[in-house]
């Protein structure tokens, strides 16, 4: 009897979980929508919940409707990796999308300090911007954007006619379409007729690398402020064409939470940040709070979450004049799912998520002016408090002018002005020449977003963190920069302002040469242009000590290039020369001699002889993802030099003698069974080079393939965040090593 009682309990509660799949399910109650708005389920075939919805299908719905609706534009803003559009809806009155490119160009004189004190808020509609599930395995918000598009669509009355007169919104339903595709295949691939809650069911333990990243496993959630990612690039382009007053950004966290909407924890905002950004983040708070209390859902605010790093999807508005909100509803991670709150459904999981999208506007629309004024004056009062700061402004340069003209990228994504500088200038110490020399103002309206990319912060309100708490860019891009102060600074500084930045093209020093050529290896695309060379079949070396010639001073690690004895004529290899320091911004000198004097000549026994890379990349299991994502990225994208990833499990029947290189980056490695250590540690006796960090190298050490030893072990993350940024495992990180 009790085994009959207990199956007739998990029956009735999974029939619950399939009955929320019903479109009325979602919807607000009282409100009438227009029949001739085609509702999710008749395009995509089923309805939203029951299965997880594939990318061409999102696709195919939001055109569909854009066609249907006379209240719907849609254009594309990038493609990813993989191809997939990512797509941006603006909906709004068909009065409002009529004038749609007059709106946005007085939108955007709220953020000019010199004109938007003349401006009429009170006529002038609020911009919100609605971000969907940046990690595409936190699928209910992707999902939950079928239906805030039909909704805002279809629905009809007097009510939804005012917000959208009085609104525009910007739709994103899905910012990582690689990664929301990869979860959704998984899932639907894995579900059964009679729905498996079981936290061990294969539905809910995603293969990795997971789908939380984009194609090359990083996670776009950190990348609005680096913006490497075209999926950053696109949105970020977008978001400064309007600089919308909301944005929200749907996730999700651990399987026993419940939903959390910001504020987050007070202590954690970043000093940065106006008081004002938090006290409208608290006013629209209450409008969440209600919408989830008229469906019966649990929430928490004002913990766990913090507003420092600008470069979160619900940080970076905050730094630009908006409010960001952040959405953690509890993750399903599939269909259905045993919870210590009960069982948890996909449905439920979209609902919340949807009916939070409802009260963000409802919220924007009731908080309009006040909203809009907070972005008139947020831009004013930057210039005012950048009159007052004894910083005036930041210069920078390097002897790599790909390096800067990377992030002289970045600060232009970011509507930050920058000018060359007018003269030689000595500040803190550090000596910059005008001819490579950029300067960044203060005094411009981004004057806080600046502070946040070039500070060197070390004093902290709060101890803890639940995000990035140290971020200085240039430092991260390896060039050198300095403030400038009240004393030392005056407009004379700035040469010409940076409208449009070009890759640096490279040159040939010294012209033909019929000895050989040097490629120096302190250029960012160095590694680039020697595999190139090492392409087309010509044979270079590398100096391992410091070489001295006529052309000039040569450190270790530069490159020789040879003429004499090659499979193509001098005037071929003068060719490809010009090109690679054409393209990769690489200036190569020509030698005249080989002969070094007192020094060491080209033909020193010390020049090592090169070979094209042949690399692996070991992978899969309790590896970091993230981390031999960046490797892939880097050789791959940045690079363009083939590699192989392989799963640890396969190492083992591998023919290793394909490879030269082998990476190890952070992770257990505890698939790698005797046989196939045996095999590596017989691979390095045969020539072979392995680069290993973090536990990468400490698991190199711990099995005595190599005699590395650690003299400090530090907390590390894992290999794996299996809920995102929530439920963080422990492992170590190594200092030091191979």
């Amino acid at each position: 009897m009790r085994l009959y009682l207990l199956f007739t309990l998990a029956s009735v509660l999974l029939s619950g979980s399939l009955k929320a799949q019903d479109l009325n399910y979602y919807l607000p109650e009282g409100v009438a929508y227009d029949k001739n708005i085609p509702t999710p389920e008749s395009v995509i075939g089923h309805e939203v919940g029951a299965w997880h919805a594939s990318h061409d299908k999102l696709v195919w719905y939001m055109k569909t409707l854009a066609a249907a609706s006379d209240r719907v534009n849609i254009e594309t803003y990038a493609h990813t990796y993989e191809g997939r559009p990512l797509l941006l809806l603006t909906i709004s009155s068909p009065e409002n999308l009529r004038d749609i490119e007059a709106l946005r160009q007085d939108h955007l004189k709220i953020s000019d300090p010199s004109s938007s004190s003349s401006l009429d808020l009170s006529k002038m509609p609020v911009v919100v911007w609605m971000g969907y599930s940046v990690h595409g395995n936190e699928a209910s918000g992707t999902n939950a954007s079928l239906l805030a598009a039909y909704h805002l669509a279809a629905a009809q009355g007097d009510q939804i006619e005012d917000l959208l007169d009085h609104t525009i919104i910007l739709l994103d339903p899905s910012i990582n379409p690689d990664g929301m595709n990869r979860f959704a295949s998984w899932v639907n691939s894995h579900k059964s007729k009679n729905p498996d809650p079981n936290t061990q069911s294969l539905e809910h333990r995603e293969a990795w690398p997971r789908g939380r990243t984009n194609h090359y496993w990083f996670d776009l959630n950190r990348d609005w402020l680096p913006v490497q990612h075209p999926e950053s690039q696109g949105r970020l382009a977008k978001f400064h064409q309007w600089k919308p007053n909301v944005l929200t950004d749907h996730h999700e966290m651990g399987t026993n939470r419940s939903f959390f909407f910001q504020p987050g924890i007070p202590s954690r905002n970043h000093p940065l940040t106006p008081n004002k950004t938090f006290e409208l983040t608290q006013s629209i708070a209450a409008y969440h709070a209600k919408a989830l209390d008229e469906i019966g859902s649990l929430y928490y605010t004002g913990e766990g979450y913090d507003d420092f790093y600008y470069g979160k999807g619900s940080t970076y508005p905050d730094v630009n004049g908006g409010v960001g909100i952040l959405f953690e509803q509890a993750s399903a991670r599939g269909h259905v799912q045993d919870s210590e709150n009960g069982l948890l459904s996909f449905p439920f999981a979209i609902r919340n998520q949807f009916r939070t999208t409802l009260s963000t506007l409802e919220a924007s629309w009731n908080l309009r002016e006040e909203l809009l004024s907070h972005q008139r004056s947020f831009f004013s009062s930057a210039v005012q408090q950048a009159a007052g700061d004894e910083e005036k402004a930041f210069i920078f340069s390097d002897n790599d002018q790909t390096r800067v003209y990377q992030f002289l990228k970045v600060l232009q994504t970011h509507k930050i002005q920058t000018y060359k500088s007018a003269r030689d200038l000595r500040a803190s110490g550090k000596s910059f020449a005008a001819d490579n020399s950029f300067i960044v103002p203060l005094n411009q309206p981004q004057y806080r977003l600046i502070k946040a990319i070039f500070e060197q912060r070390t004093s902290f309100q709060d101890s803890l963190f639940y995000d990035v708490s140290a971020w200085t860019l240039p430092l991260a891009f390896n060039i050198k920069f300095a403030s400038i102060g009240r004393r030392n600074y005056t407009n004379a500084l700035l040469g010409a302002n940076v409208e449009q930045t070009v890759l640096p093209s490279g040159t040939i020093v010294g012209g033909s040469s019929n000895y050989g050529y040097v490629l120096p290896w302190h250029h960012y695309y160095a590694p680039r242009a020697l595999n190139r060379i090492l392409q087309s079949g010509l044979r270079a070396h590398v100096a391992t000590e410091d070489m001295i010639s006529g052309s000039g001073q040569f450190k270790p690690g530069s490159v020789l290039v040879p003429v004499a004895r090659q499979n193509q004529s001098t005037e071929k290899i003068l060719s490809l020369m010009q090109k690679i320091a054409q393209e990769d911004g690489v200036n190569i000198t020509a030698l005249k001699t080989g002969f070094g004097g007192n020094q060491k000549s080209w033909g020193s026994p010390t020049m090592e002889a090169l070979r094209k890379p042949k690399i692996l990349v070991i992978s899969d299991g309790d590896i970091s993802s993230y981390e031999v994502g960046e490797v892939w990225h880097l050789l791959d994208h940045r690079f363009d030099i083939p590699m192989t990833l392989i799963s640890q499990n396969r190492f083992s029947s591998l023919d290793l003698s394909k490879y030269r290189t082998m990476i190890f980056a952070n992770g257990q490695y505890k698939s790698m069974t005797k046989a196939s250590k045996d095999k590596l540690q017989a691979w390095i006796k045969s020539g072979g080079v392995v680069v290993a960090w973090k536990n990468g190298a400490k698991w190199l050490s711990d099995t005595k393939i190599s005699g590395a030893t650690f003299a400090k072990q530090l907390n590390d993350t894992s290999s794996h965040l299996s809920y995102g940024d929530r439920n963080r495992h422990s492992g170590a990180q190594v200092i030091g090593g191979a």
